[in-house]
């Protein structure tokens, strides 16, 4: 068909149209017709009903001049106004006839698409596509409106007048004026496409970054049972599915994050013309697994990927996607059913950092530590028993005592937080740090001085002191360029543990991470006791069986739960800071802490000194947790040999002897942790006096040493780190915790072996950091807040010293 004659056709078919063909069928259709032609992925066959049909509409009705009356004056910031004018302009649109050789046109085409699929009254979806819309810089995606499970002449053009008359709904008329596009030079499209019958299965949308974050490396696929719809309004809460691109483009099969959603409600068919489309509940059997199976993920995923390349290179640059999927609940196969690039996060710069600063001073209340350069300001919460905490709401301040993992779901809720008891290395500090809130901890009395319902101002960017001042504080906050941060010699890695940041984390400039660990994902995500999984029938407590059979619905080899939920929390930080080497630490939990975990009791022993008891690696060989860290390894080898994140590796806590070391190595072995295969090396901590004096030897079966500084001082001190008696001792800038680290740092290096710090003392004190870097330390692994400023310090230091 020759240009002029497309120019003014009422139809054209999918297979006729592309990307360039925007002015005449919008985004929505030129984008369907452009997968069709240019690539292999599935896409329901249909046509396009043209801009030229919409404006000829409008030019024969003689009802344009009267439209451009009502919204010539509008004030759309007068709401009663706009209602108004949206109300009249789209009752011009209805109240005209279509001209009969547009409804031949439509009529021909409909027949000849039902005449495709061997039927007289095809079920279509009819979906408006702007001529403005689903831009790489702009979306106009649920401004105009679409209709499903259309059948029959009669009932399609009467829902492509709706569709029409949609585009002058209140929120179109207000997104063009906001974005300011000429009402009258965007007109609309209508896509007329074969319904696929997900109504019988599952559909949903697919970004191809993170929403949240805009992290680019992961495909994220959402899902629900039924329509789609459900999930594009966000009337469900779908399921929910991260696959990482680079792995998956290499043929491994990285499903590094999926969770169940709730899925209560599904919307289906009809018979009934008037309602073609119901809400009906979904059943509990559905609810409780999946709505797609893991192939399937993996080939939406892999369709994603090769719509994003295509657009990437349509644009000549990154273009992410949003993209909707459905299944066929009688064919069983998928099909992408709608594209347009994402305009959120991809617009969004990842270049600033920003730094906080108090412009006045004020009555101080308490003070303590500082956990996070930030400031933070709002109403109080005091509690003092984790009983308590369904009262505590968004965006209050947490005032306690201290707390335990069992704080975390009010903690993130929380803007910031302020402790009684507890240093920088507490549950309390090390959270907070995860999620990047303002932390004060080790105020004494913070509950006593502090009452609920007070404004107050929690300053901890004025270094190691935290201050809280009552009432609201002027402060400013300071934006930098994260492109203009200096670059060291030394690694400067970060110390990660909830998977759930990492991928925001993954934007700051760093060298990977030096400290991953697995105590927040078991706490977090997994919650049972790995034991009480492997012996659950041997369990007898009911209470204890319940909450295992409900958080494990859909397992029935509980193990594998465990395997599932660590894998995954354990790929997520891997993937965000991939190629970049990421340092796992196995478990490290205190016999005080796993018996936490449901099923804990059971299983842990009561020991008077858990600091220096059954932790670390004399766990992993030991009877009474062998098949427990059988588990681990299992999830390591999945996150390795099945996702492809083979820069991930491993760490030994607390390895008090060579032995000991031999032992693990040999039980990893044993559960296909083979040291060396495909580049696995294996570290341990170096936290303890004996892994000081024995470095030579350490050095004989491990290929690098991360230093704790926090247990290294507590060892070398004989300090409880957790003891406000002695706390004033605790120091790791002591001399003789410092000639330690000098020396293992100097054994290491002339042993080839890499050696690098996870411990706080680089995070908090910035002559430490300089320390370390004359020391000729590898790497500095620091918690996210303090990176930035470390990172200027180092490179100002290494400057200043000629390296």
């Amino acid at each position: 068909m020759k240009k002029k004659d497309r120019s003014k056709s009422f139809i054209l078919w999918f297979d006729e149209i592309g990307i360039e063909d925007i002015p005449l069928v919008g985004g929505k259709n030129a984008s369907l017709g452009e997968m069709r032609k240019k690539t292999k992925i599935k896409i329901p066959q249909g046509f396009a009903i043209t801009a030229f049909a919409y404006r000829y509409i409008l030019e024969k009705a003689g009802i344009l001049n009267k439209l451009k009356d009502v919204l010539q004056t509008l004030d759309i910031h007068d709401s009663k106004a706009l209602n108004k004018a949206s109300d009249k302009a789209r009752k011009l649109i209805m109240g005209c006839e279509f001209p009969l050789e547009f409804q031949e046109a439509i009529s021909h085409a409909y027949h000849k698409l039902s005449s495709m699929y061997k039927t007289q009254n095809l079920d279509v979806a009819v979906r408006s596509s702007a001529t403005a819309e689903d831009l790489p810089n702009a979306s106009f995606a649920g401004q105009q409106q679409s209709f499903l499970n259309v059948s029959g002449l009669p009932q399609l053009l009467a829902a492509c007048k709706k569709c029409f008359a949609s585009l002058f709904t209140s929120r179109a008329i207000v997104y063009r004026h906001e974005n300011n596009f000429d009402h009258f030079k965007v007109y609309l499209s209508i896509g007329i496409q074969k319904m696929i019958r997900s109504d019988l299965a599952s559909a949903g949308v697919i970004f191809t970054l993170d929403t949240e974050s805009g992290f680019r490396n992961v495909v994220f696929v959402t899902g629900s049972y039924g329509l789609g719809e459900s999930v594009v309004q966000g009337a469900v809460n779908p399921d929910e599915f991260y696959v990482f691109k680079p792995t998956l483009k290499q043929g491994y099969k990285p499903l590094i994050d999926k969770r169940l959603g709730d899925k209560a409600t599904k919307m289906v068919y009809t018979k009934n013309p008037r309602y073609p489309i119901k809400k009906v509940s979904t059943s509990k059997a559905d609810r409780q697994k999946f709505c797609l199976t893991d192939k399937e993920v993996l080939k939406l995923s892999n369709w994603a990927i090769a719509v994003e390349d295509h657009y990437s290179s349509k644009y000549g640059k990154s273009t992410p996607m949003d993209i909707e999927w459905a299944k066929d609940g009688l064919t069983q196969e998928l099909y992408v059913v709608q594209a347009r690039p994402e305009t959120v996060q991809s617009q969004r710069s990842r270049n600033i950092i920003e730094e906080y600063k108090l412009l006045q001073k004020g009555k101080i209340l308490v003070e303590g530590k500082s956990v996070g350069n930030k400031i933070a300001q709002g109403v109080t919460h005091v509690i003092k028993d984790v009983k308590d905490i369904g009262k505590f709401k968004p965006g209050e301040i947490l005032v306690t005592e201290i707390t335990d993992p069992d704080w975390v779901p009010i903690m993130r809720m929380a803007k910031a937080i302020v402790t009684d008891r507890g240093g920088r290395t507490s549950h309390a500090a090390i959270v907070s740090r995860e999620l990047g809130l303002p932390c004060i901890v080790g105020t004494n009395h913070a509950t006593k001085v502090i009452k609920t319902g007070k404004n107050i101002t929690v300053n901890c960017a004025e270094g190691e002191k935290g201050l809280v001042y009552e009432g609201f504080l002027k402060y400013k906050i300071e934006k930098i360029d994260v492109r203009k941060v200096p670059k060291p010699k030394t690694k400067v890695m970060m110390n990660v543990g909830y998977p759930d940041v990492a991928y925001e984390l993954s934007f700051l400039p760093s060298d990977g991470v030096g400290l991953a660990r697995e105590e927040f994902i078991v706490t977090e995500y997994i919650r049972i006791h790995p034991m009480a999984l492997i012996r659950f029938k041997e369990l007898k407590d009911k209470k204890t069986i319940r909450k295992i059979n409900e958080l494990t619905i859909g397992y029935k080899d509980k193990k594998q739960y465990f395997v599932d939920k660590l894998s995954m929390g354990i790929a997520t930080i891997a993937a965000a800071f991939y190629p970049h080497d990421v340092i796992l630490r196995f478990s490290d939990f205190k016999t005080n802490e796993y018996v936490n975990l449901i099923g804990g009791e059971y299983f842990e022993p009561k020991e008077e000194n858990p600091m220096i008891g059954w932790r670390g690696a004399s766990r992993y060989y030991s009877p009474g947790y062998k098949e427990g860290f059988a588990l681990e390894c299992k999830a390591i080898k999945k996150v390795r040999e099945e996702f492809g994140l083979l820069n991930l590796k491993v760490m030994i806590p607390v390895c008090r002897t060579i032995e000991e070391g031999k032992k693990v190595l040999k039980v990893m072995k044993e559960n296909g942790l083979t040291q060396g295969k495909n580049g696995l090396e294996v570290y341990v901590m170096c936290e303890i006096p004996s892994n000081v004096v024995l470095i030579d030897k350490f050095c004989d079966i491990f290929d690098g040493f991360s230093i704790g500084s926090n247990d290294l001082t507590q060892m070398t001190l004989g300090v409880d780190r957790d003891s406000q008696l002695v706390a004033d001792i605790f120091d790791e800038r002591n001399d003789a915790v410092t000639r330690m680290i000098k020396h293992v740092i100097s054994v290491a290096k002339k042993r080839k072996r890499k050696i690098g710090i996870c411990g706080d003392a680089p995070s908090t004190y910035p002559e430490f950091a300089k320390f370390l870097v004359d020391c000729g330390i590898d790497s500095i692994s620091l918690s996210p807040d303090a990176l930035l400023k470390t990172l200027v310090i180092i490179a100002k230091h290494e400057k200043k010293q000629g390296k």
